[in-house]
């Protein structure tokens, strides 16, 4: 794997998270500072609840903060505005999840290409169709989430997560809801994708050997970095 650069790209500082539930307001994450630098490969690891997920819809923007600040390419993400957040998450943070998030009824090609026809590109289906033959897909262009294989719409997912040129690319458990050869092909193609792009990866993964083949693992616990 390439050496990480030192430039920091995107930076947490003692950052908590709290929301409200039915029983009082529950803590979800304490405290949390972070540095993750241009190009690294970082894993998330610990147990269910430990605060991962969280961790990484604040780094998306889609979560805010309760305190503290979370800077990235010198905008503060975590006191922008909703419109100003969705702009600069579509320009320079892509997501894959387990579950893929397609929208069942555009065509694997339509999928990629939300995101270029919100920000106006003209070259819009060109760029999808590319980013699928990329990911293995051009064959698929046309067909509809259900029409895929698990493995296919993740494929998709991470075609339409990388078709922006994201700085960042944020993975929740890409592969846990795929079988493991499956899993194995998915993971070897964002590795590849990033190693192409030059792009950060962040990735929640309960696999240790995953993990070790990361730049660096994060390992959290009760909503705090304990490693």
């Amino acid at each position: 794997m390439t050496s990480s650069s030192d430039s920091t790209l995107i930076s947490l500082d003692k950052v908590s998270l709290t929301l409200p539930s039915l029983s009082g307001n529950v803590d979800i994450l304490k405290q949390v500072s972070l540095d993750v630098r241009q190009k690294e490969v970082l894993a998330l690891v610990g147990p269910s609840g430990s605060g991962k997920t969280s961790l990484i819809m604040l780094m998306a923007g889609l979560e805010k903060p309760t305190d503290g600040k979370i800077t990235m390419l010198g905008t503060t993400i975590s006191s922008a505005s909703e419109d100003a957040l969705a702009r600069f998450r579509r320009h320079h943070i892509g997501i894959v999840f387990q579950s893929f998030h397609l929208i069942p009824t555009m065509t694997a090609l339509e999928n990629v290409a939300v995101p270029l026809e919100f920000s106006g590109e003209k070259d819009a289906f060109a760029r999808a169709e590319d980013a699928l033959v990329q990911v293995g897909l051009g064959h698929r262009l046309t067909h509809y989430p259900s029409q895929l294989s698990g493995g296919e719409q993740q494929r998709v997912a991470i075609a339409r997560a990388f078709v922006m040129k994201p700085s960042l690319l944020l993975a929740d458990e890409p592969t846990g809801n795929l079988d493991q050869t499956t899993g194995n092909h998915i993971i070897e193609l964002l590795f590849s994708l990033r190693e192409k792009h030059g792009t950060t990866l962040v990735l929640i993964t309960h696999d240790g050997q995953l993990a070790s083949r990361c730049d660096r693992s994060v390992r959290m616990m009760n909503g705090q970095i304990i490693s």
